[in-house]
Order: C-alpha cells, then structure tokens, then sequence
C-alpha cells in the first residue's frame, strides 16, 4: 500500500517521545494525562481486547508484507520430540518410571530430520520476479519438529516464519528462526488465523493436544468450504492410525467418506514435497538441474 508523503500534520512517533516526558505537575502525571497507545494499563483493559485482537491481526499481517511473503508452508508437531543429538541425553535422563516414554519419543527423532529436510526442500523456491516468496516454512518458533523447520530453511539460506505463544513457562524462539519474522501472541486464535491465512501447504507430526487442535480446526475450514483445500501432509502412519481412528468417524456417519480425502499420510520428505508440487503446479518453479517435466500429451 503506497501513503502518500504530504503529512501536513506531525506524525504520532515525532511527538510521542514529547509526550513521555511532560512538565512535571499534579495533572500531567495522573494516569488520564497518558496518550492513550502509551497507556499500557489502558490498552491492557478487559474493555479494549477488541483493539489487541486488532492490533495481534495487524501488526503479523504488515511484517509479512513488508517480507514480501506470499504463501507459506505451514509445519505443526510436538514440542517434546529430541533432535537425534538430544536423543543419547533424553535416554540417560530417563528413571525407570519414564524409560518407556523416553524410548517412544527417542524413537520420533527421525521425524526431526524428515520436518528438516521437507523445509529445506520448501525452501529452495526462489523468489517470484517481482521478489514475492512462496511456501516459506512457518513453525510455532518453538523447539523440536518446529525448531527442526525453521533449520531446514536456515540451512537453505532462506527466510522462515516463527509464530510464538505467551505461555506461563518462557517459549523462547528457535535460534533459526529470522528475527525479522519472529512474532508473540497472546491470543491463540489470533495466532491460528496467522498460520492458515497465506498457508499453501501444512504438513503434521506426531504431536499433542496442540498440534490435534491446529489439524481439526484446518480440517474442518477445508471440510466446510471457510478455506481452499491444500495439501495436508500427516506424517507417520503408525502414530495416526494408533492415535486416531479417521474410518470409524466415517462409518459412524459423523463425517463423509469424502473427508478422508482431505489429508495424506506420509513417511518421507521426498513423498510429502512431491505432492506438494503435484498440487502446487505451475506455482513451483523447478530447480536448474531438476527441469519441468514435458507434457506427454494425454
């Protein structure tokens, strides 16, 4: 969006340093003297979550635009599964109580490597000619699977998106995370809308309650038409067919046959990024040494 460079009034960031620091007197230093965007216990109100709602949907969405990114790909997992160098170190601290965890989450750290190498891939897309980017990871900025995107792009040289969460423990971001491109949020919904609003593709990991939360709700925007389908990649046949049983919903009647269609069960990098592209044609443009197929004319 072009402004205009007439500003015949001063800008609020001139005189707001002027504003900070007033004469000293009885009214100048009453709360109700404050500018109002200088205000935090104002703007912290129970009556303005409507403005921080605004402000959450704001300031992401101009980041972005300035970033010049238009679409993303979008990676949701847990944050408990170890890297392969963390595995050794998760083993040994584990007691005799905790040892069966700890070997089933040890025995996940594969999929650290596959959420690596899948962004990676995503992340050899150049840039459009005007400069735009395409399928840039985005991850929860956490550690584990979303650390292991924000990785694969950073191995790649490119830019990838880190949407953290307020929570009551300290979330840091990922150190691969662009720091230029690492948002708080203190609104979960707020946060959810900034994952799917420019995602292109999403791919899934074994994960907990947050990554079950942020999967039914992608599928119930495509099942009900509030979003375009796109490629739903859910990684790990063994972890999904234990944890969800997606035919019986079907054969209770509770969602269509149809619906199964809405996501793909995937092992490899390779297999998930192939379908990506499959679906993504022309908007991916191939590598020098990886040319477009020729049309075989059926």
């Amino acid at each position: 969006m072009t402004q205009s460079t007439h500003r015949p009034f001063a800008p609020a960031k001139a005189e707001a340093p002027i504003a900070a620091n007033p004469t000293p007197t009885a009214q100048t230093e009453h709360p109700a003297y404050r500018l109002a965007f200088q205000d935090h216990d104002f703007l912290l109100r129970d009556d303005l979550r409507p403005v921080r709602f605004q402000l959450e949907l704001m300031k992401p969405e101009l980041l972005l635009q300035e970033a010049r990114i238009n679409s993303t790909f979008v990676f949701y997992g847990s944050a408990r599964i170890p890297s392969p160098e963390e595995a050794d170190a998760l083993l040994a601290a584990a007691t005799p109580e905790t040892r069966a965890i700890a070997e089933s989450l040890v025995a996940k750290s594969r999929y650290y490597g596959i959420a690596r190498e899948l962004a990676h891939l995503a992340s050899t897309q150049p840039p459009r000619a005007d400069g735009t980017r395409d399928f840039v990871v985005c991850s929860g900025g956490g550690p584990s699977i979303m650390e292991a995107a924000n990785r694969g792009a950073w191995e790649a040289q490119a830019p990838s998106i880190g949407l953290n969460i307020v929570l009551p423990f300290e979330q840091l971001p990922n150190p691969y995370v662009t720091p230029g491109l690492s948002v708080q949020f203190h609104y979960f919904a707020l946060r959810k809308m900034h994952f799917l609003m420019r995602a292109r593709a999403v791919a899934v990991f074994p994960g907990g309650f947050g990554t079950f939360d942020e999967l039914f709700e992608l599928l119930t925007l495509v099942q009900t038409g509030k979003m375009k389908a796109v490629p739903i990649l859910l990684y790990g046949r063994d972890f999904w067919n234990r944890v969800v049983n997606f035919r019986a919903l079907a054969e209770e009647g509770v969602i269509s046959p149809a619906d199964l269609e809405l996501f793909r069960i995937v092992e490899t990098a390779e297999e998930g990024w192939e379908i990506v592209r499959s679906a993504s044609a022309p908007a991916i443009v191939p590598p020098a040494d990886d040319p477009a197929p020729v049309a075989d004319g059926s």
